[in-house]
């Protein structure tokens, strides 16, 4: 029996379950046996396998790199080239693109690498077309574009957001608020901190001893479900935020127009026709969460032409230095800082003093 035909009959099992307190542990026990399954599916067992897709993954350049996901003929290649202006291909057929085109844009100083990904087909996760390696370069992205029909949105989401998830990417989600420490010995130790809806140690242990863990200790820190549970233990999954790009707005009413605008993650654009760039290039910069740090040689005016760019949960001195250099670390005796991160300008700081955005940084040497 194959994977693929595993998963199915899991996937019937658990679609004809009902969903009670009793059955609350079945479920979970399923959706353990589910996520194991698909992880094979992405990683297959035994040493070489086909070698990767040729030309798929592409050297990550630039402080961000952004994925183009979609259906094919949604005008991604057509979005890339008047963004980046990078020649992708472009037809009105289905599947032009068949490899990763990068392409490179300056947006507030950072160089933010847009990848035009080739279209997803329905169970791409499960190996179908090249979903495989497309899904597999979308996980290294900082943030991906779900490029949308705006005259066929919903359905279209819907099976992206479930390849991608089936995948191991969360779209913009946190991480569970959920400790898990293997141990030797010593049983499972199971702590809760606030009232639970769907899990009990029961539940933890059956779905815990499909992974043939007996020995851990599990702490809920936030109302969890079984999926919340199985993600910390499978420990591969990555958390991307996403924005959704309504693509081909020329073809709707102004009334509709503004229903879209109310959605969240969403910003309608025409790739074609160039309208609602700025508003989509703004947002992408809001949901990259980058920091930009420019420098200021000594008795000279700061250079704000080309900021160090550093992602918001980097952004110590320390961070900054090893971004130029690993070596100016040693180097170094203090810096000095103006901008809003300090209390009077310039301060005198170390390395551990945390950079907030348009600051101006001096290091001084040894």
């Amino acid at each position: 029996m194959s994977l693929l035909a595993k998963i199915a009959e899991i996937e019937a099992e658990m679609a004809r379950t009902q969903k009670n307190k009793a059955t609350s542990n079945h479920l979970g026990l399923l959706k353990a046996r589910l996520a194991k399954m698909r992880r094979e599916l992405i990683t297959p067992k035994g040493g070489s396998g086909g070698g990767t897709g040729e030309g798929f993954d592409v050297a990550k350049t630039g402080d961000a790199r952004i994925g183009f996901v979609g259906f094919p003929s949604v005008g991604k290649s057509t979005l890339l080239s008047n963004l980046a202006g990078v020649y992708s291909e472009v037809a009105a057929y289905e599947f032009t693109t068949l490899t990763t085109v990068p392409g490179v844009i300056r947006y507030k100083g950072a160089k933010i690498q847009l990848l035009d990904l080739p279209g997803i087909i329905e169970g791409a996760k499960d190996g179908k077309g090249r979903g495989r390696q497309v899904i597999a370069v979308a996980r290294t992205c900082n943030l991906i574009l779900i490029v949308l029909d705006v005259l066929k949105p919903l359905g279209h989401k819907k099976l992206i957001e479930h390849e991608l998830e089936g995948f191991g990417i969360r779209l913009n989600k946190q991480p569970p608020n959920i400790g898990f420490k293997k141990k030797d010995k010593g049983g499972i130790n199971f702590t809760v901190t606030c009232p639970q809806n769907e899990l009990d140690g029961d539940a933890v242990k059956s779905i815990l001893a499909e992974y043939k863990i007996h020995n851990a200790d599990i702490t809920l820190r936030s109302d969890s479900t079984a999926d919340d549970l199985i993600d910390v233990v499978e420990g591969n999954r990555v958390y991307i935020p996403c924005i959704y790009v309504l693509n081909k707005i020329d073809q709707i009413s102004i009334e509709e127009l503004d229903i879209i605008y109310k959605v969240p993650h969403c910003v309608p654009i025409s790739a074609h026709s160039r309208w609602n760039f700025d508003d989509l290039l703004e947002k992408m910069w809001d949901y990259l969460h980058l920091v930009r740090i420019y420098t200021k040689p000594k008795g000279q005016l700061p250079d704000y032409t080309s900021p160090v760019v550093l992602p918001t949960e980097h952004t110590a001195v320390e961070d900054f230095c090893l971004k130029i250099h690993k070596s100016l670390l040693k180097e170094l005796k203090y810096a000095l800082v103006w901008g809003a991160s300090v209390k009077h300008n310039p301060q005198k700081v170390g390395k551990d003093h945390v950079m907030e955005d348009e600051d101006v940084i001096q290091l001084v040497k040894k």
